[in-house]
Formats: C-alpha cells, sequence, structure tokens
C-alpha cells in the first residue's frame, strides 16, 4: 500500500507530496500555493482521489480486495 500521494491544486498547479492517513479519508486540503481548499470532486471520497497521484489507502485496499467499501463517514479536515 502507498501512503504518499502527490496532491495537484487545480487552481495554481502547485504540486506537494503528502502523507495519507491510513484510517480516514481526507475532506479538506488548503493549497500551499495559493490558499484554495480543495474538497474532493464528486463521486470521489477524498482530495487523494479527486487530485493525487494514488488513490487513498481505503480505496487501495477496496480495490487489492475486490470491495466496493471505502472510509465514507470517517473524514479528517
Amino acid at each position: 500500500m502507498e501512503l504518499q500521494s502527490t496532491l495537484t491544486c487545480p487552481v495554481c498547479g502547485r504540486s506537494e507530496i503528502e502523507t495519507m492517513p491510513t484510517n480516514a479519508c481526507q475532506f479538506f486540503y488548503d493549497c500551499k500555493g495559493c490558499g484554495a481548499v480543495l474538497r474532493p470532486n464528486a463521486g470521489d471520497c477524498c482530495v487523494f482521489c479527486s487530485f493525487g497521484s494514488v488513490p487513498c489507502p481505503p480505496i487501495q485496499e477496496a480495490r487489492a480486495t475486490g470491495t466496493t467499501a471505502c472510509c465514507q463517514g470517517n473524514t479528517v479536515s
């Protein structure tokens, strides 16, 4: 399982390597370049699934096991 993902801001294009939480989704992310508050796109559970190079650990696990479960309801701001 990969725990680091490169988040890329859709507003200013700045990329930042971040460590993902393993027990929850991260619903908000403050861009260190422009200050935009990123939120997941519709249908995504977290900012890593929307703007990251690697999806969040719960999604990685679901894909590996063939399940559809996610971290819905467990969020980190």
